[in-house]
């Protein structure tokens, strides 16, 4: 038997055999997650797969709020502004209404940033809003920026559940 990782934190066992089966097979692991053991055989292959993926017990729609904040700061602020940015990120990663919150750089114009935000609820943007970390951020990156910063908000299809989102508890962000 062979296993490998593949994406999406799919756990894969390969056997030699030319069984051809399809079935899942549920069994609890813990009160949040269980695994679902699909089995198939490769098209033309005879070699059989079986696939483990950690479910939720209880999947949450998430028809999130995903903001998209594009920035533009002046020449020679970008390490400030990461480095605010970054300070605001963590702290804003652990409020209770936000699934992700990332920083991301431009390659090719390293002054052009976007600030991916994804809300849980639509009351948790206002409350973001209201946290120290936000107020230090905004006070802080204001005389960065080259132009207005502007926001472009999105609904989610997929992943379409929440815990294709969120972090998890005790996920290292660095």
């Amino acid at each position: 038997m062979i296993r490998r990782l593949i994406g999406g934190g799919i756990l894969a066992s390969q056997h030699a055999t030319s069984t051809t089966s399809s079935r899942s097979v549920p069994r609890a692991v813990d009160a949040y997650t269980r695994p679902v053991i699909s089995t198939t055989t490769l098209a033309n292959t005879g070699t059989l797969f079986k696939i483990n993926r950690l479910f939720s017990s209880a999947p949450t729609p998430s028809d999130y709020l995903c903001v998209h904040v594009f920035v533009s700061v002046k020449p020679g602020t970008e390490d400030a502004f990461i480095k605010a940015s970054l300070a605001n990120a963590r702290a804003s990663a652990q409020e209770e209404g936000i699934a992700r919150f990332d920083v991301i750089q431009e390659e090719d114009d390293p002054t052009k940033f976007v600030l991916v935000e994804v809300y849980k609820t639509s009351e948790a943007p206002a409350a973001h809003k209201e946290t120290q970390h936000y107020l230090t951020w905004r006070k802080t990156v204001e005389d960065m920026m080259a132009q207005p910063r502007k926001a472009i908000k999105y609904r989610n299809k997929f992943p379409a559940l929440s815990g294709g989102w969120d972090y998890g508890q005790g996920v290292p962000l660095e």
